[in-house]
């Protein structure tokens, strides 16, 4: 159940991606991760008040430390998704995303086996294959971006490896509550690295409107990430979880017809591997 929990979460994560992604291409990026993350924390916040639950001081305080991770991890997928290929983003993000909660688990005393310490190797070229900005033009005869996304993707799997890792913390018996405050944390860390590098975040233009679609997937797949923890080990949860970028990779290639060169293909390889490996250990 555990796992199955998780590949809803990353079906749903991807998803949601691939929306924000695709109007971030239409507004401003920080507009629409901070729509996504309002709309996110209005609709878990409503169905909240109909859930048991008592949240304790220690619960809410790792929903804020996971809050200012998916803000961070959001904003930076966003902007990255809006200025470079999803094809590389995505990936890249899904390997931080992963890394990071094992990392927390090694220094929590948790000790991997060999198949995990495969992963990590496995996922070291992965990232620089993946984010090999190849030259020539899309196949829809568009010149390739000129920015690969390699640091917003690093940095997103950063902020998602953090949230993955703070919200295994909360208690089952906490509710939803931890994560409204997630969501809404999440939407004030986006104002405030915004206002940092002088962005837009104000949802004025029409197709920020899509940034609320894809707030609702990833709360979704956040309430299921919360519940797969709780059938699953950590580790496990958050690689199946972090399968998210080949929805979101899929996607890109049959609907923005977005090419994978032959180098990428086998840096999506390893990511995939390298996601395999850590959840088989």
């Amino acid at each position: 159940m555990g796992a199955l929990l998780a590949l809803g979460a990353a079906l749903a994560y991807g998803l949601g991606d691939f929306v924000g992604g695709f109007a971030s291409q239409r507004a401003t990026a920080w507009a629409v991760a901070f729509a996504a993350q309002l709309a996110g924390a209005t609709a878990v916040l409503a169905l909240a008040t109909f859930v048991d639950g008592s949240p304790t001081g220690a619960d809410l305080g790792w929903a804020v430390l996971g809050g200012i991770g998916n803000g961070l991890g959001t904003a930076f997928l966003y902007r990255g998704l809006s200025s470079g290929r999803m094809g590389v983003v995505a990936p890249v993000s899904g390997v931080g995303a992963t890394l990071v909660p094992v990392v927390v688990g090694l220094l929590a005393g948790e000790r991997p086996g060999v198949l995990v310490w495969l992963g990590f190797l496995a996922a070291l070229p992965a990232i620089w294959l993946v984010a090999r900005q190849p030259t020539g033009v899309t196949v829809d005869g568009r010149p390739a971006p000129r920015s690969s996304g390699l640091v917003d993707g690093v940095l997103a799997g950063l902020g998602f490896g953090a949230m993955f890792a703070a919200l295994a913390e909360v208690r089952e018996g906490a509710g939803l509550l931890p994560l409204a405050v997630n969501q809404a944390v999440a939407g004030l860390a986006i104002v405030v690295v915004a206002v940092l590098v002088r962005a837009p975040w104000v949802p004025r233009e029409r197709g920020a409107a899509l940034g609320a679609v894809s707030g609702l997937l990833g709360a979704t797949a956040t309430g299921l990430f919360l519940l797969a923890t709780r059938e699953d080990l950590l580790a496990v949860a958050a690689v199946l979880t972090s399968l998210y970028p080949a929805v979101t990779v899929l996607l890109a290639a049959l609907v923005l017809r977005e090419t994978v060169h032959r180098g990428q293909a086998v840096g999506l390889a390893l990511c995939a591997a390298a996601v395999v490996l850590v959840a088989g250990g």
